[in-house]
C-alpha cells in the first residue's frame, strides 16, 4: 500500500508539506525506514530472554494494540531518534530499506519457532512480543494514512 500511495508523485509533491510542523510524504517513507529497523531489533533482543510472561496478561488487548497503530484522531510526537526524517533524501533508497526489512518480518512471522505470546515487551505498559508485532505491523498504517492525508490537502500540489 505504502509503494501504491507515493509511485508516481513529483518532487514538489514528496516535499509538500500541509503545515509548519508536518511532515513531507518523503519525511513519512524516511521515518519508516529509519524507525523500522529499531522496531525489528528490539523484537529479536525481547525473544531472546526469558520467557517471563507465563500467569500475566498484556494490559492491552491485540484489538487495542492495532487501534493505537492506525488511529489518526490521537497524533503522538515521534521520538527515540525516530524524527530524523531527513536520514533518506532519496524516496527510492527509503523505500527500498523499508520493503527490504518488512520482507524480512514477515518471514520472521511465517517461520519463527519463538513463542511470542511467552515474551514481554516494554516496560511501562507491558505488552507481550506477539502484540509488539502487531504493533510494527499497524506503524506502517498510520503513516499511509498521513500520506493520504497529505494528499487530500487543498494546497497539494498537482504535479
Amino acid at each position: 500500500m505504502l509503494e501504491v500511495e507515493v509511485r508516481g508523485l513529483s518532487r514538489a509533491q514528496l516535499e509538500f508539506r500541509p503545515g509548519p510542523y508536518r511532515w513531507s510524504i518523503r519525511e513519512c517513507v524516511s521515518h519508516l525506514a529509519v524507525a523500522e529497523p529499531d522496531y525489528w531489533r528490539e523484537l529479536k533482543d525481547a525473544v531472546k530472554t526469558t520467557p517471563d510472561m507465563k500467569g500475566k496478561k498484556p494490559s492491552n488487548s491485540d484489538a487495542d494494540i492495532m487501534w493505537y497503530g492506525i488511529d489518526r484522531v490521537v497524533h503522538t510526537k515521534t521520538g527515540g531518534g525516530h524524527e530524523k526524517v531527513d536520514t533518506y533524501k532519496d524516496i527510492g533508497a527509503a523505500m527500498a530499506k523499508f520493503q527490504s526489512l518488512r520482507a524480512t518480518i514477515i518471514e520472521y512471522i511465517k517461520t519463527t519457532n519463538h513463542d511470542l505470546r511467552a515474551h514481554s515487551f516494554g516496560n511501562t505498559e507491558p505488552i507481550d512480543s506477539w502484540q509488539w508485532m502487531l504493533e510494527i505491523s499497524t506503524h506502517a498504517e498510520r503513516h499511509i494514512q498521513q500520506i493520504r492525508e497529505i494528499k487530500a490537502d487543498p494546497e497539494f500540489p498537482n504535479r
